[in-house]
């Protein structure tokens, strides 16, 4: 197996170093006795879809050209599969991404996430498992269906499908037939609340759980968390956020490796006051990738507590609001990269870094893309942490809220540029006519604006502001539904949405013992109309062989609403895109894309070149999850989550008319 530039791997610009030596050599060989799966930069193979991102490297990306230009206006829902009976809350939204694998789609559905095994031609249920988890159930921070599960195999013809339920469990399951797997765990299920770290007087019930799928990568799972929103927490103190690798036969703990270091830990000594001892988060919720050439695990992590107020913990605070690579057999860190010093902006590293080999300004390049809710896309080498393009420590705004600390600087890559705006002022308002433009205007008045990383501010300042307007929002820019990238071409896609978002603070009081917490703000000229001027919803496409942007366009058309509400004519506004994040998939011939959760209910096809739109296909229901897509039988189908409205949740199948 390719080990070359293995020891090289000890550091990174923006790294901490640590000892390598035995336990590098131990993961080599241990590496080479495992079986390498596909390489991950070519996207989903043989008309299957086998992962959360339909490869390792979670391009998105699947090879298929039945479906082109030429016959994409003609796709007709060929089945539907509905969540309506499953759980207490079937209205729910589900983000499921189904896996298939020889025939079956393997999904999430229903709150107490069941996992379910779905014919991939008629849409039929072939098998249902649940967890009845009781009290875990009911205080889980991330009470909902999840975005899926893993598959593996195990080498001797059997395979297993894994999930981790809402209330922190993990299960292994017979892909066949959907029962426990005995010699896993305690008769299937790993309890991860057992031998996880946690704070004194701080219970693990109702404080961790997860929403992802796990990671495998050849024998080990690599399972990660989520926590509460961080917004207003009731305390200072919580479980800290830890990744953990386990035995993909038995569910054996591997190791464990600490987000928020103990004394003695490389990073330890970027949590002040002893911080370390206390703060929880700095998780990595959303999906893992993986590179089956080295066995490394890239994993995004997130702030520490609170999302907006760190007085509590003075320091760069690392690894939170981090690109950490790990070695997954030990846990050792590789390298890491930390895209936000000392997080005040609830900026967590929110999508799976992207894995592509590419020719980058005419050299060959492995790299990992790491996109983020402030609109950046940080782009490495991903075996040595190198960055493809300078990034810029640079000076940035500081706070004068009592008692935070704020880093003198930010890292800024130089390339790609941003991929929606950064930081408001008197240019980004609404200018739709001179009278809306001063009514925005007055909405923004009664707040700070600055540039990017401009820090929170006291909804009641000494100044008479009201907080401060922050460009992106809290949950993006882009988020969990991330991007994907066409490793023919060089190609990076990601939705996004534009709309402010006020940063402001108020007292804990009697609401936490933090001494600040999240206070209230709206910025609308108008309700459901942001004072910024549109699009609010958009794609861009990056092309990562130069790293300059090729095109970007709105999407969705303007909402209805926004006329009547501006009292405009409709035909004087500009095609405006919805306030949604789109997810996409990219095939051989074209780009799909829906509008996302507070979009319409369509789903476009694009010209990957050019953005130009080549068919719209209507939906049941508006887009909740990312699609896939696969080929069974000699027919290509795209399947994807669609809900709301108060209905149920569906897996929607698209396919071109049987000929």
């Amino acid at each position: 197996m390719p080990v070359r530039g293995a020891l090289a791997l000890i550091a990174a610009p923006g790294s901490v170093l640590r000892p390598v030596a035995s336990a590098l050599l131990a993961s080599i060989v241990l590496l080479a006795l495992s079986p390498e799966p596909a390489a991950p930069q070519g996207g989903a193979a043989d008309g299957a879809w086998h992962t959360y991102g339909g490869d390792p490297g979670h391009t998105r990306y699947a090879p298929l050209d039945q479906i082109h230009a030429g016959n994409v206006a003609d796709l007709e829902v060929a089945w539907r599969w509905n969540a309506r009976n499953f759980g207490t809350s079937p209205n729910i939204r589900s983000s499921t991404t189904p896996l298939m694998v020889d025939g079956v789609l393997y999904a999430t559905a229903g709150i107490r996430r069941s996992v379910v095994a779905i014919d991939a031609g008629t849409g039929e249920t072939l098998w249902m498992w649940r967890m009845e988890e009781g009290e875990r159930l009911e205080a889980a921070p991330r009470a909902n269906p999840g975005r899926g599960v893993a598959y593996w195999e195990d080498g001797t013809g059997g395979a297993r499908i894994v999930v981790v339920t809402p209330g922190y469990h993990m299960a292994a399951l017979d892909a066949a037939t959907g029962k426990p797997v005995p010699g896993f765990g305690n008769q299937g299920v790993v309890d991860l609340m057992e031998n996880h770290r946690k704070r004194d007087g701080v219970d693990l019930v109702g404080t961790i759980g997860a929403s992802s799928p796990p990671t495998i990568v050849g024998d080990v799972i690599v399972v990660g968390s989520a926590h509460h929103v961080g917004f207003r927490p009731p305390s200072m103190v919580n479980t800290p956020g830890d990744i953990r690798g386990f035995d993909a036969r038995t569910g054996r703990l591997l190791w464990t490796f600490k987000t928020i270091p103990e004394p003695g830990e490389a990073g330890h000594d970027t949590w002040g006051d002893d911080s370390w001892s206390y703060t929880g988060n700095a998780a990595s919720w959303a999906p893992i990738t993986f590179d089956p050439e080295t066995g490394y695990v890239y994993v995004p992590t997130e702030a520490a507590t609170g999302d907006f107020y760190g007085g509590h913990r003075p320091g760069n605070n690392l690894f939170s609001t981090s690109l950490l690579v790990l070695d997954s057999r030990t846990g050792e860190r590789v390298w890491h990269f930390q895209t936000v010093h000392h997080d005040i902006w609830d900026m967590d590293n929110p999508a799976a870094p992207i894995l592509a080999d590419i020719e980058i300004e005419g050299r060959p390049r492995k790299v990992v893309v790491q996109l983020t809710k402030q609109n950046f896309a940080f782009v490495f080498d991903r075996v040595t942490g190198e960055p493809i393009w300078p990034i810029e420590e640079r000076p940035v705004p500081q706070t004068d809220v009592p008692g935070e600390w704020t880093s003198p600087t930010q890292p800024f890559p130089t390339k790609p540029a941003p991929y929606d705006r950064q930081g408001f002022s008197e240019d980004d308002l609404i200018d739709f006519t001179p009278e809306i433009r001063a009514r925005a205007a007055e909405v923004a008045s009664a707040y700070r604006m600055g540039p990017l990383y401009s820090p929170p501010s006291l909804a009641r300042a000494e100044d008479g502001t009201r907080g401060t307007l922050m460009l992106p929002y809290s949950t993006g820019g882009a988020n969990w539904e991330g991007g994907a990238i066409d490793p023919e071409t060089g190609y990076l896609y990601v939705g996004t949405q534009t709309n402010p978002f006020v940063l402001a603070l108020s007292e804990g009081g009697d609401n936490s013992d933090m001494r600040y917490i999240q206070g209230f703000g709206r910025a609308q000229v108008a309700p459901g109309i942001p004072i910024v001027k549109p699009p609010w919803g958009r794609i861009t496409a990056i092309d990562l062989s130069t790293g300059e942007h090729a095109w970007m366009i709105a999407n969705g058309d303007t909402p209805d609403f926004v006329a009547e509400r501006l009292d405009l004519e409709p035909a004087s506004i500009p095609r405006t895109g919805k306030i949604s994040r789109a997810g996409v998939l990219v095939t051989r011939s074209l780009l799909f894309a829906g509008e996302g959760m507070a979009g319409d209910a369509v789903f476009r096809a694009h010209d990957k070149k050019t953005g130009e739109i080549l068919a719209e296909i209507e939906l049941p229901n508006a887009q909740s999850g990312l699609p896939m897509t696969y080929m069974h039988e000699g027919r290509q189908y795209v399947v994807l989550s669609v809900g709301g409205g108060g209905e149920p949740s569906e897996l929607v199948a698209l396919a071109l008319p049987p000929s």
